[in-house]
């Protein structure tokens, strides 16, 4: 359909589109005019992805004057391949002449896109990548141009380099929307390697599709996105823990097994320093001359040699000389063999110890000689070596690369990071296991540059509520902000807030409370009784997973566990990725087979964060208690500190607006789904903090819509009564046009019957 939206001609590929879709594209419209960020949260549902891509390239075709390009930054892969099918179907509706001069693509990392036999053959990232750096680095192809029999190379590399050697990549990717799956499919037809000829088009692409750490890690950035224009839009969907990405791209952490690989790495590197004295000792001196002039004057890289990039550093940083007494590649060495050393020493404590970064950097100056300048271009001096000494092999190197990462983010930032060493963990007291926690406290550090480079940023979500919490976390100020309610043809959504078992007495995960027999009896009974009314599948959620092994174990001791296997098959997620796999699988065929099963999850675990439970596999989800962080955690209390004096946002606010985060995820992937006609599930949320006001007011409209006050502070079998009979409404016919007189769907007509009312206002 094609309809007009404030003047602007909007191409949208469906026959219809929901309200919410309509004002949600509105607001995005006005950011983009004001040239300012925007935050917007949507339900999940609504298809934010189609209203997206929809409105950006509209108007980017109706204002030729300011094209522009959409960069929309995803979680995961399985989120980008749907994204590229959205954009697939809407290139498939608008005019001939612009669908056939609209390039889109997706890019991801070499495991996802090599079509070389071997090199494809290896089943870790790391592998992939080393592979592929045997077979494309530049003094390979140097060494194979003289010895072509004994030194092989990639084949689909060199048709590329041809290509981009003659100007002609744009004849190998003609206009089109090109998946993981198309590129991969396109380098096996015309021999050519797609994941640098999608690396090289990214430059020309109207739409790109990749990963949040191609923007948001600076190491990956740099190399990446270096090229991308401030006209560019940029989204970053599901983005509801934007900025715990950002934290982990700036945070690393060291254990003894990481200074132990740094040690054999540094050995490595002094045998490749000598045996090149030996052979070559012409490429060591022009390396010195070159890191005279700065890191910035080592020239352009070929492609197949650009590594990740330094986690820090500004422009005009690289531009200064590097540091005398680290140009030489032996002193280089001596200084990291001292920073290796200083570490080990550090980590042999039996006391927590907790430092800023400027009184570390000063223990290290005083105790190993080493200054914060020397410190500050430790990543790039590692890497110019390695370069120079011609190592492919990178993923053997890692360790001395996180040492080197640590160096230079402790030399270059004095606030918004703690480095905390702890013993052990205080979870596990017995088991002795240091480790030094270079811990970013401050978000806005990663995406702060994306703020600053790119005129309009949109981070959207179905759950982003309080969304007023965002701008302070990250430290920038949107011209649009608003949450969207969703709108439904019937009350597919039943939240329901139990304190008390049947028995009346009252239910809690206080940790006082959690482990009376009482408790877990009432917890188990709930889930039995819910187990032998609900149908399909039922999702259950605990804080963590040392509470889930425990109430489990109860509840076998209790009998409780064998009641509910009479009605459904139980199924648990475990740390172990591989079990955790397994464990989905099944559950899904129990629940397309009809006999129905029970998920036992944790809160923060890999399923609540990846995984769907739509349609049969979700009709209920039960949490048992709010999930809050482990409050003793140093570095919790460390970042909780640093926000409370930087931002001046409380402790509670923050621990409740992630806890209860965790809570609307749980909903959300109870009714995910393409169309929110067809779904239905109802929500136990066990506690009494749910309750209460101030927590209850911090979930989306579009959750709160539905939390009746009949449904709080409800027993078992008032639970228990509601759901059955939500059930039996469920079951019932009903108007799929939308009720009370409300459309829940508009066609054309409808829009421009609501246009022509606006003139008339």
């Amino acid at each position: 359909m094609r309809f007009d939206l404030d003047g602007m001609p909007v191409h949208f590929p469906y026959a219809a589109i929901y309200p919410e879709q309509h004002a949600y594209m509105g607001e995005l419209k006005r950011a983009l005019d004001a040239r300012g960020h925007a935050l917007l949260e949507m339900p999940t549902g609504t298809g934010k992805t189609a209203a997206l891509i929809s409105l950006i390239t509209s108007y980017s075709l109706a204002n030729p004057s300011r094209p522009l390009r959409l960069i929309y930054c995803t979680r995961t892969v399985h989120e980008m391949e749907k994204t590229l099918a959205e954009l697939r179907l809407l290139f498939d509706h608008l005019p001939p002449a612009a669908s056939r001069s609209l390039l889109a693509l997706g890019l991801s990392s070499r495991k996802n896109l090599c079509v070389h036999p071997q090199a494809s053959a290896a089943a870790a990232r790391d592998s992939v990548d080393t592979a592929c750096r045997r077979l494309t680095a530049s003094w390979v192809r140097e060494k194979a141009a003289s010895d072509p029999e004994s030194t092989p190379l990639c084949e689909f590399y060199e048709t590329f380099d041809r290509a981009a050697a003659g100007g002609d990549l744009a004849s190998l990717m003609p206009p089109g929307v090109y998946t993981l799956a198309d590129l991969r499919a396109l380098g096996r037809q015309r021999r050519v390697c797609p994941y640098f000829l999608a690396r090289q088009m990214v430059k020309y692409a109207n739409v790109v599709v990749y990963s949040y750490q191609y923007l948001l890690d600076p190491k990956v950035a740099s190399i990446v996105s270096r090229e991308m224009q401030k006209e560019c839009v940029i989204v970053f969907d599901e983005a509801h823990n934007i900025d715990n990405v950002c934290i982990e791209a700036l945070s690393v952490s060291i254990r003894k097994q990481t200074l132990e690989g740094a040690e054999r790495n540094l050995r490595r590197i002094s045998q490749e320093i000598d045996r090149f004295k030996a052979t070559d000792a012409n490429r060591l001196r022009a390396e010195y001359n070159r890191l005279v002039d700065g890191l910035a004057q080592r020239g352009n890289l070929p492609i197949s040699d650009a590594w990740l990039a330094n986690p820090a550093l500004p422009d005009d940083i690289l531009k200064e000389a590097v540091p005398g007494n680290i140009r030489r590649a032996e002193h280089f060495l001596a200084v990291l063999r001292r920073l290796v050393r200083f570490l080990d020493g550090r980590l042999d404590t039996e006391n927590v110890e907790n430092e800023m970064p400027v009184a570390f950097v000063a223990s290290i100056h005083s105790q190993a000689g080493i200054d914060q300048k020397m410190l500050r271009f430790c990543y790039d001096r590692l890497h110019s070596l390695m370069m120079t000494l011609e190592i492919t092999d990178t993923d053997e190197f890692m360790h001395i690369q996180t040492i080197c990462d640590f160096a230079t983010l402790i030399g270059t930032y004095t606030r918004g990071f703690s480095i905390i060493i702890e013993p052990y963990d205080e979870r596990m007291p017995d088991i002795r296991d240091p480790v030094i926690q270079l811990s970013c406290h401050d978000a806005s550090l990663a995406i702060r540059p994306v703020f600053d480079r790119f005129e309009t940023v949109v981070i959207t979500s179905g759950t982003l509520s309080p969304i007023d919490l965002y701008p302070r976390l990250l430290n920038f100020n949107p011209v649009i902000s608003r949450s969207f309610t969703m709108s439904l043809t019937r009350d597919c959504i039943c939240p329901m807030v139990l304190t008390r078992g049947s028995d009346q007495l009252p239910v809690s995960t206080k940790f006082d409370m959690r482990s009376d027999p009482g408790v877990v009896r009432n917890y188990g009974r709930l889930l039995l009784e819910m187990a032998s009314a609900v149908p399909d599948g039922i999702v259950c959620f605990f804080v963590s997973y040392s509470y889930m092994d425990g109430i489990v174990n109860s509840w076998h001791e209790m009998g409780i566990l064998q009641d509910i296997m009479q009605h459904k098959l139980v199924f648990i997620e475990t740390p172990d990725v591989v079990e955790t796999t397994l464990a989905l699988d099944n559950y899904r065929k129990a629940c397309d087979c009809g006999r129905g099963a029970v998920f036992f999850s944790v809160a923060r675990g890999k399923v609540a964060e990846g995984i769907d439970f739509d349609r049969h596999y979700g009709r209920l989800v039960i949490m048992f208690g709010v999930p809050f962080q482990y409050t003793l955690s140093r570095i919790l209390l460390a970042r909780l500190e640093y926000l409370r004096e930087t931002f001046q946002i409380k402790e509670g606010d923050f621990l409740t607006f992630d806890a209860l985060l965790l809570t609307e995820l749980s909903i959300y992937m109870l009714i995910k789904m393409g169309s929110h006609f067809l779904a239905f599930g109802h929500v136990v949320v066990q506690l009494k903090r749910y309750s209460r006001h101030d927590k209850r007011s911090k979930l989306p409209g579009w959750i709160l819509s539905h939390l009746h006050d009949a449904h709080l502070n409800l027993s078992t079998d008032m639970a228990l009564h509601i759901a059955r009979e939500f059930l039996r409404r469920m079951a019932q016919p009903y108007d799929k046009t939308g009720s009370g007189g409300k459309k829940t769907l508009l066609t054309e007509e409808d829009l421009q019957n609501m246009a022509e009312d606006v003139m008339e206002m």
